[in-house]
């Protein structure tokens, strides 16, 4: 192939046009400079492997853009966090409807990777590329942990995927061909066989993690691993598992010979996530946890690690952190997350999240002798309860932003939830997310993008977790290992070490959390608390809707009501809810009346919260009912375990474009096949 690099990016994303149907291509090629290489010049050293796959990176981070990003955000519409506007594809039945085409069903990225295996394995192997082999190993690896999180990326959207190893020509026949999906647990053991290669190849600490690391890439392992063994568990005996009953796949001529042993390959998925989130979790030491819960003086910079490894500008030196992304003011590498923290940023933790956090003493709140404190305000609520609680999220008295003017030190509080404010500026829920957020003046400014912190992409505390739950539904039992682990994620979150005295007092009819159950069946208490740990772990990073779906926790929600903070007991006579009256002249009168607006003092104004007579805790979706399609909560369909194939990509591939029975590309379980059409279930 002849073609200069530019050349071959727009190639490239004609190429996957015809396989993915009109996807866009955003290739990152297009922001390097390599325009005048060609692929025969290209790839004969370390600098070309490093700025290749540097480019492809794609992970998740929070980005250089306004708002809170697409790691905190990713929690929102699930039990967890809430924002303004809620997802009526995801919990109106009907609203979610097939796409005509879809830039999530694209292959650019993993034809990307394919094109550097196809032009840097031969040279490689032949000793052809110069540089250090330690570097050119470790480049070569990365690029294998790259395709591996694009495949883990599409199965866990669509589930079956086609399995492309290589670069295509055009050609149509070829292309249709190569566009036959695989059962998603070949996809997933696929992915596997990525993320061993990239294992043997990848450096331990590389460039001070801010690259892709081994440790990184046996923690993805072992997520992948318990990802798939987990929705082959709990989704078993469904079209939604490969030779489930009505599985679309056995439709196809293609997979008349697929055979799955599912007890097997659960085994098999479970004893990876096992072995592989254990090599990182005995090497990695969790940062530890001070116990102190509010920054002291004008400049708070090491007041508490475990708080201050999610906003430091250097988390290279933290064990826990794994993988992490840089920004830096001097190359206008910013984001917004600490000014959208400090201002709501149309956000809020949920009431049963807030909830599910245990006492120190390891109680649940509804436990005889927990001491749980009640929840008139949010003070009252975090008193005596998991430090994470403590430290994750604000309350009245704790401090919101340090002045950096020395005759105002640490002046501003947050005093009282901003649940009336612009969207933009606005505590959705009234409990306002702490992680992530840095006292730094300078770092969490009244506005601008100018937040400089680095970003937490993997973290090893989730060796831990994952190896406890994936023991535990290997062996139905908490082995020692698991039982070293668990203890010390309680240790440093300032819980009571014995789970059993938790798992004891856990009555599943009090918990307000979905993952209690898992094909509309409540689990049992060691695996529900096993659950919680991770619930309340990862607040705010991205890991609660993939848990929820491999849970299979969703078939039972139906007309589910998100509530915040106790609003109607005391928090709406404070005084930062109300606005004093002036005379004529403009001087206070001493009167007030309420900023608050229920509907049923509609003629008021527009409410502007949910009315105290249908519950004492704010409802953020039952303030306004008018084309309000989740007013009376949230609905589940079956169907939108799964993603629909774009309609566009099922035509085009068909030999009779009017008939897509002819396509090679089966729809997923309970979507039809046509475009704007909603689930069938």
């Amino acid at each position: 192939m002849d073609y200069n690099i530019k050349k071959y990016t727009v190639i490239s994303c004609l190429l996957s046009a015809l396989v993915i149907m009109g996807s866009s291509c955003n290739d990152f090629l297009d922001r390097e400079p390599l325009d005048q290489v060609t692929p025969g010049v290209y790839f004969k050293n370390e600098a070309d492997l490093e700025a290749y796959t540097i480019g492809a990176y794609d992970f998740p981070s929070h980005g250089q853009t306004w708002g809170l990003g697409n790691i905190i955000t990713a929690d929102e519409n699930t039990d967890n966090m809430a924002t303004t506007t809620p997802s009526t594809s995801r919990w109106a039945k009907g609203q979610w409807r097939v796409p005509e085409s879809s830039s999530d069903y694209s292959f650019t990225k993993i034809r990307n990777a394919n094109f550097f295996f196809e032009q840097v394995l031969p040279k490689w192997k032949n000793g052809e590329i110069a540089g250090t082999p330690s570097k050119i190993d470790h480049y070569i690896g990365e690029m294998y942990m790259i395709r591996a999180w694009e495949y883990f990326l599409k199965l866990k959207i669509y589930g079956d995927f086609p399995i492309v190893k290589n670069t295509l020509k055009d050609n149509k026949d070829q292309l249709i061909e190569a566009s036959k999906r695989k059962p998603r647990n070949e996809v997933a053991r696929f992915i596997i066989q990525d993320l061993d290669s990239a294992i043997s190849l990848l450096s331990d600490n590389f460039k001070d993690k801010r690259r892709i690391t081994k440790n990184a890439a046996l923690l993805l392992k072992s997520r992948v691993a318990l990802y798939e063994a987990s929705w082959l568990t709990y989704h078993n005996g469904t079209a939604h598992v490969p030779g489930g009953p009505n599985w679309p796949g056995a439709q196809m001529d293609y997979n008349k010979g697929f055979t799955i042993n599912i007890d097997s390959e659960i085994d098999y998925f479970l004893t990876a996530a096992m072995d592989a989130s254990k090599a990182v979790a005995d090497n990695v030491q969790l940062t530890a946890n001070t116990g102190v819960y509010n920054p002291q003086g004008d400049n708070p910079a090491g007041w508490n690690p475990y708080f201050d490894m999610f906003s430091d500008t250097d988390m290279s030196k933290y064990s826990e952190v794994l993988f992490w992304r840089a920004f830096d003011k001097g190359l206008n590498l910013t984001h917004s997350v600490g000014v959208y923290i400090r201002g709501g940023g149309n956000n809020g933790v949920t009431k049963g999240f807030i909830d599910s956090y245990l006492m120190k003493n390891g109680l649940p709140i509804y436990a005889s002798g927990s001491g749980y404190s009640g929840d008139k305000t949010i003070e009252e609520t975090k008193n005596n309860r998991d430090g994470r609680l403590q430290l994750f999220v604000f309350g009245e008295k704790d401090r919101l932003l340090m002045t950096g003017d020395p005759t105002r030190p640490n002046s501003v509080f947050y005093n009282m939830p901003e649940i009336i404010n612009l969207i933009d500026q606005r505590d959705v829920t009234g409990y306002r997310m702490r992680k992530c957020y840095n006292y730094d003046p300078t770092q969490s400014p009244v506005n601008g993008m100018n937040s400089s912190f680095g970003s937490i992409v993997f973290r090893g505390v989730e060796a831990y977790l994952n190896y406890i739950e994936a023991s535990y539904m290997k062996k139905k039992s908490i082995d020692g290992t698991a039982a070293f682990y668990w203890k010390e994620i309680r240790r440093r979150a300032n819980v009571d070490e014995d789970y059993s005295k938790t798992i004891a007092a856990t009555n599943l009819d009090k918990e307000n959390d979905w993952a209690k159950y898992s094909a509309g069946q409540l689990v049992d208490a060691t695996l529900y608390n096993i659950r919680r740990e991770r619930r309340n772990e990862f607040m705010g990073e991205a890991m609660r809707w993939d848990d929820l779906k491999r849970w299979r926790a969703l078939d039972q929600v139906n007309n589910y009501v998100i509530e915040g903070f106790n609003l109607w007991d005391q928090a709406f006579e404070n005084a930062h809810y109300k606005e004093e009256i002036l005379d004529p002249n403009g001087k206070p009168t001493g009167k007030f009346i309420d900023r608050l607006i229920e509907p049923d003092n509609a003629a008021s104004g527009t409410p502007n919260v949910s009315s105290r007579k249908v519950s004492k805790y704010l409802r953020p979706y039952q303030i306004i009912s008018t084309n309000n399609l989740v007013f009376n909560g949230y609905t589940w369909s079956r169907a939108n375990y799964l993603t629909p194939i774009p309609a566009y990509e099922i035509r085009i591939t068909a030999s009779n474009m009017d008939d897509a029975s002819t396509s090679p590309l089966y729809q997923n379980p309970y979507w039809p096949t046509k475009a704007n059409e909603s689930a069938l279930e």
